[in-house]
């Protein structure tokens, strides 16, 4: 009779709640609302937040390597190459990597989402120096400016368009990446996927997806906004 118990499939507890939640019904509105405060929410501010970070070290990383790529092309190729690297590397194989080093901590997620970032961000701040017109820059000398002045004034507003491209893809990439941080860290909206796959309670990880969709998406809404805010003779050169 023992052995019997044990072998019979084991039933998943979804709690007291509604009917909805209990039947394990494709999604529940109820469930969402009573746990907003204590599961969603927290899950999609820890999501920004290491979004946020990723896509803002590897800013700063991949602009200082292109501006020094933009005066020496040896460099291009060397940086270029690393970043490819790791770019190419699955995530779940690079979380798997870094736990020796840096164990089950925020810094191991971290580094794995700020190496998908540099190919991106690399690559698109190099493509818009390098777009920069010959005339444009020949003008910027002959009006006497030094080159840090042409880059400042010249170079980077115009590149601005395709940096701010590269940080659009990095973050909504960068999104859905850290997903997947689940299987290291229980943080971000990975937590209640992973979650609720395992225990199959369906609108778990639906309202959960859900809100990494929604994420994704707004971010990339808001940025568009921030690259036409910041880049208005694009929009004159189309309606031109």
């Amino acid at each position: 009779m023992t052995a019997l118990a044990q072998a019979q499939p084991v039933i998943p507890d979804f709690g007291r709640g509604s009917d909805c939640v209990r039947e394990n019904r494709t999604f529940c509105w109820d469930w969402v609302r009573d746990h907003w405060d204590d599961t969603l929410q927290p899950r999609l501010l820890e999501h920004v937040e290491l979004t946020a970070y990723a896509v803002g070290i590897g800013f700063a990383i991949a602009f200082v390597a292109a501006l020094v790529a933009y005066r020496h092309r040896s460099f291009e190729g060397a940086f270029g190459f690393t970043s490819e690297l790791l770019y190419t590397i699955p995530s779940l194989a690079l979380f798997q990597l870094l736990v020796p080093v840096t164990g089950l901590t925020i810094t191991t997620v971290e580094i794995a989402l700020v190496s998908y970032t540099l190919l991106i961000l690399f690559r698109n701040v190099v493509a818009g120096l390098r777009a920069v017109p010959d005339d444009v820059l020949e003008a910027a000398r002959g009006m006497g400016f030094t080159r840090a002045q042409t880059l400042l004034r010249v170079e980077l507003p115009l590149a601005a368009p395709s940096i701010l491209a590269g940080v659009r893809i990095a973050a909504v990439s960068t999104i859905s990446l850290a997903t997947i941080a689940a299987f290291v860290l229980p943080e971000g909206l990975g937590q209640p996927i992973l979650d609720g796959l395992r225990t199959f309670f369906k609108t778990k990880f639906i309202a959960a997806g859900a809100l990494a969709v929604a994420l994704a998406i707004a971010t990339d809404a808001l940025l568009v906004l921030v690259q036409r805010s910041l880049t208005p003779w694009t929009r004159a050169s189309r309606a031109g």
